[in-house]
């Protein structure tokens, strides 16, 4: 089955990824290549791992723990999500992370992230990373919301940035036909930032960060009318949240939490049979 699975990120809505990655896991479906960014990248570990119902654990059963998410956690790590309590405290002591089952699995995972200095993606391959959870870490460091990670002499954020659908990227690696997962509605588009002079001040040493972060929207947009283009061509299957999403990034409420991820397993069940006709 020479078919990739693309994840896109969004903190909090990436719920619905792992309700999904949860359907996959009980049908034994497990495609050979998988690439994700921040959330996405999150719940692919997990996938990959075979451990089913961990993701959903993870960021239904803490999410009111402060440590996890919290405007507290700026002050003592300067992160709205607890960098350290996520990549450390949880896959090494609470909800221990398989990494014999995951680096035993024969899947090829890609991570992105984007490097301040050039702005533009850099990836990572599993089987060639030495720290898996800070490349993730990595990932999922959103800008003015978590500090740069430093790795292997870069300096990295939010892949999201950079290629928030990372389809391109699957495409060149050889995978002719994708299934990408969204966590957007299909009417959703991308604004122009907000934040645009703390951002130069935040970023002022990364003049090309800084002109990604502002351009953002416009190389998400053009990703969604792409990936709108090869569905219509059949090249890719999409899977994308069915009804109007009551979720946002930074989103702590529970049964919202809970109702996101039972539609993300809905969904790949109502669209499994469709699927597999397309997979061939």
């Amino acid at each position: 089955m020479n078919v990739g699975l693309v994840l896109e990120g969004g903190g909090m809505r990436g719920l619905y990824t792992a309700g999904i990655l949860d359907f996959f896991m009980e049908k034994n479906l497990y495609f050979p290549y998988v690439i994700g960014v921040s959330a996405g990248a999150c719940n692919a570990a997990s996938y990959i791992s075979r451990q089913k119902g961990r993701n959903k654990r993870i960021n239904i059963d803490y999410i009111n723990n402060p440590k996890y998410l919290s405007y507290r956690n700026l002050i003592i790590e300067r992160s709205v999500f607890g960098m350290e309590f996520l990549f450390n405290e949880i896959p090494n002591k609470l909800d221990p992370f398989d990494f014999e089952a995951f680096n035993k699995s024969h899947q090829r995972f890609i991570i992105g992230t984007t490097d301040c200095e050039t702005g533009r993606p850099l990836y990572f391959d599993k089987n060639k990373c030495k720290d898996i959870l800070k490349v993730i870490r990595a990932s999922s460091s959103i800008p003015l919301l978590a500090p740069i990670v430093e790795l292997e002499n870069k300096k990295l954020l939010d892949g999201g940035v950079s290629d928030s659908i990372p389809v391109k990227k699957a495409i060149e690696d050889g995978m002719k036909r994708n299934i990408v997962v969204l966590t957007r509605n299909k009417e959703y588009r991308k604004k122009p930032h907000k934040f645009k002079m703390f951002i130069k001040r935040t970023y002022s040493q990364y003049p090309n960060l800084v002109d990604t972060i502002f351009n953002r929207f416009k190389i998400y947009n053009d990703t969604l009318d792409y990936i709108e283009k090869l569905e219509e061509e059949k090249k890719i299957f999409v899977i994308r949240p069915s009804e109007s999403l009551n979720v946002d990034r930074l989103e702590k409420n529970p049964e919202k939490l809970r109702a996101l991820y039972d539609m993300g397993y809905r969904d790949a069940k109502q669209l499994y049979t469709r699927m597999k006709e397309w997979i061939g």
